[in-house]
């Protein structure tokens, strides 16, 4: 064996121009050069950043070493490519097998030792004169499997001395993916610096408050940093996924006012195209010939293997584990396995899922944005994972790892719950040879007793808070405190102030809690900041759902409140339509916290609960002489015979009713100002005044004791014919029931002061 080991040495002009390059990923082989001259370059490609530079310009097919458990692919490339492509000048790499596995520190140390269990023969190495050989030791714990010959012609080319057939060539699948290899990985370069971002909703159900979150804090950073928002559909789990529950996230981003780049074209807009981009497809659905070359690509650098393992076997082995309180993970059982038994296997059609080989020792290491750095023993956590399962379909990981690769995402934000999911998706991309994002996993939201938030805490969808009349401008302000604030106390944001402060490292790592009660505060605080045409629009299509108003017969725009008013020629029923929703919500706007509060607060200014408020006992103390009520109830009923009440049961509409081109409630009004005169005069004939008139007042005009303005109130039972849909109470009708009760008061008045035991009976 030595004699033939010198006998190869002897052959060294042969390999004169050619120098072998390791990275750290194989330990066994560092670097070697000796005597070798640096005019070639023989390397180890596993998945280094230098072997995937220079094998695009190597033009050799390299030969995969996984059918006998070694990870190394060993290739031929000019030293010019391999110089351009070290991280530093070649000399760093030259030296000892340091930390090898065998005692080499040089090449002729190699050669003088017999570490081969198999040599050609001088007789084949006599017909190859241009030719020798460079031998390989496998990491594999069989050492007559462990050997790997690849004979170097100086010309470049090469040629295995001793063909072993890849294991995937016995797979009809796999070996005709990888002998016809497709561009599917190839994507133009994007400029640099350019931020992505990217929000991924499995398509299961509805946008719930955490998800709305983690895509609003996505859509802050990009519009912050002039990036791209990317919306993904991550629609792998078949069973539960819907193309209706992927339209109903879509609605609700938009609800939100999310707008994205790229991704699924918008689902209220009319389009041919079904995305946005060019990066896409945006449905993992979609992409199954992408990820089938992913996996192809690891599948031929001996990264993943196959895995003949059942269900059944590997459930007991992780009732074992959880028995010997171990960590539940593979115990490598198919890693290693005979290649003539993975070769029976195929040929039978036995069925198997892909594994990643997670490499011994490996230590993951990532810098979270939020949470600083973390580190992951890949073996002891893991184990070697599942990419493909045995039906074909690839796993969530895999899927995430490729496509955030090929759609440039540069910053993944999301729920620290994925935290766990990075160290698969890591290795994923280190293996396939891909730049990692930067990361930041965000807090979880907790309900106010400090558990998870779901839905026994409440309403959890954006669609039901947009139902329930929840403004997408207050939900967005909330939503953004929740884990994350710019180091002053304020809370109240628009949204072009929320892009402008946003960033990342004002989010804090502690979770937040959900107060329904703050939010509900922050909403009504927008909703009566809202210009007063844009309220109006919100509350009309409650009120037209709700089918207390019906629309004019004429086709109108209902966001355009201002129509009217802005001198555009409306019929008569379009324009009182506008007028009195214009008054409604300018008398509603200070008592809604809510947008469908304005339903039944409307309801109530059409409604007259005179007789039901009598009954209740809450006007007890205005129905004595001292609270006035029958006195003004009989002077109101003695002007409205008269026709002295300066309105009726209809009031014609006027553009300069509407607001905002109207005055405000609290200045000059010509329809208050009679209103008030009106007031005023009942009050100088009764000599009654401040809240002796006006309680009374209320009482005897709208049935309660509390509400808005009442001369408002009068406008708008106006304006009601023909746009109101609920039955209300006009003023006619009003007078009638006002009248029945005065008449019962006082008979009930008279029989008491003229009952025997009454005092004023006594005297």
């Amino acid at each position: 064996m030595e004699q033939r080991a010198r006998g190869l040495a002897a052959q060294q002009p042969c390999i004169s121009g050619f120098v072998l390059v390791a990275q750290s990923r194989m330990p066994f082989l560092r670097s070697l050069t000796g005597p070798l001259q640096p005019r070639g370059a023989l390397f180890a490609r596993t998945g280094s950043p230098i072997a995937r530079s220079v094998a695009p310009q190597a033009a050799l097919r390299f030969e995969s070493l996984r059918g006998t458990g070694t990870r190394a692919v060993m290739g031929f490339a000019p030293v010019s490519s391999v110089e351009a492509a070290l991280p530093r000048p070649p000399s760093r790499y030259a030296g000892s097998i340091a930390g090898s596995r065998s005692s080499f520190t040089s090449c002729e140390e190699l050669c003088r030792k017999p570490v081969w269990t198999r040599l050609p023969s001088p007789a084949t190495l006599g017909r190859m004169p241009r030719y020798a050989s460079i031998i390989v030791r496998s990491r594999s714990s069989n050492t007559n499997r462990a050997l790997r010959f690849l004979d170097m012609h100086r010309g470049g080319t090469a040629k295995a001395s001793q063909e072993v057939t890849p294991w995937y060539q016995y797979d009809a699948r796999w070996s005709q993916v990888l002998s016809n290899p497709t561009n599917v990985l190839e994507l133009p370069p994007l400029p640099p610096h350019l931020v992505r971002v990217r929000f991924a909703p499995s398509p299961t159900g509805n946008l719930h408050v955490g998800g709305a979150r983690t895509a609003l804090f996505n859509w802050l950073y990009a519009r912050n940093q002039g990036g791209y928002f990317i919306i993904r559909i991550e629609d792998t789990d078949q069973a539960r996924s819907s193309r209706a529950s992927e339209l109903a996230v879509l609605r609700d981003l938009r609800w939100l006012g999310l707008d994205w780049d790229e991704g699924p074209a918008y689902p209220d807009e009319p389009t041919t195209e079904p995305y946005r981009g060019e990066r896409g497809p945006y449905r993992q659905s979609e992409r199954s010939a992408i990820y089938e070359a992913a996996a192809a690509k690891l599948i031929e650098s001996g990264a993943v293997y196959p895995c003949f393992c059942t269900e059944e076997q590997l459930e007991r082995k992780r009732r074992l584990a959880e028995a010997e309180h171990r960590a539940p993970q593979y115990d490598g059982t198919c890693r290693d396995a005979d290649p003539a038994l993975i070769r029976k296997r195929l040929q039978r059609g036995d069925p198997y899922t892909l594994r990643f080989r997670v490499p011994a020792g490996t230590r993951v290491e990532i810098r979270d944005v939020i949470r600083g750095d973390i580190a992951w023993d890949a073996n002891a956590t893991i184990g070697d994972f599942i990419i493909v399962r045995s039906s074909g379909l690839p796993v969530y990981n895999f899927c995430v790892a490729v496509d955030d690769a090929l759609m440039g995402i540069t910053t993944v934000i999301r729920a620290e719950e994925h935290l766990t999911n990075t160290l698969r998706q890591a290795l994923i991309l280190d293996a396939l040879g891909y730049d990692r994002p930067q990361y930041a996993h965000v807090s979880l939201i907790l309900g106010a007793d400090r558990q998870k938030l779901s839905k026994r805490h409440g309403a959890t969808s954006i669609d039901q808070y947009a139902r329930e009349g929840f403004l997408p401008e207050a939900m967005m302000n909330y939503l953004a405190l929740l884990g994350w604030n710019d180091g002053t106390e304020r809370e109240i944001y628009s949204v072009e102030e929320l892009i402008k402060a946003f960033s990342l490292d004002r989010i804090t790592k502690s979770a937040a809690v959900f107060d329904a009660n703050k939010l509900r505060w922050m909403n009504g605080l927008h909703l009566r900041s809202m210009p007063p045409e844009k309220l109006c629009g919100v509350l009309i299509r409650f009120w037209l759902d709700a089918n207390v108003i019906q629309r004019p017969a004429e086709e109108i725009d209902v966001d355009v409140p201002t129509r009217a008013a802005a001198g555009v020629a409306q019929s008569a029923s379009a324009l009182r339509f506008w007028v009195f929703t214009s008054r409604a919500t300018e008398l509603l706007r200070g008592s809604i916290e809510l947008a469908k509060d304005c339903v039944p607060l409307l309801q109530d200014i059409l409604e007259y609960p005179l007789e039901e408020t009598i009954e209740s006992g809450d006007s007890d103390e205005l129905l004595t002489p001292q609270g006035g009520f029958l006195d003004i109830a009989t002077a109101v009923l003695e002007r409205y015979r008269k026709g002295e009440i300066p309105f009726g049961d209809e009031i014609e509409p006027d553009p300069e009713m509407m607001v905002p081109n109207a005055p405000s409630l609290t200045s000059e009004d010509p329809f208050i100002e009679d209103w008030k005169a009106w007031v005023k005069g009942i009050g100088t004939q009764l000599g009654r005044k401040s809240k002796r008139l006006f309680h009374p007042i209320r009482l005897v005009m709208t049935g309660r004791m509390t509400g808005p303005d009442v001369g408002e109130i009068m406008r708008i039972l106006g304006l009601a014919k023909g746009v109101v849909q609920v039955p209300y109470v006009p003023l006619s009708e009003r007078m009638r029931i006002l009248e029945r009760v005065v008449k019962k008061l006082r008979t009930e008045r008279e029989a008491t002061t003229s009952s025997p035991s009454s005092p004023n009976a006594a005297r």
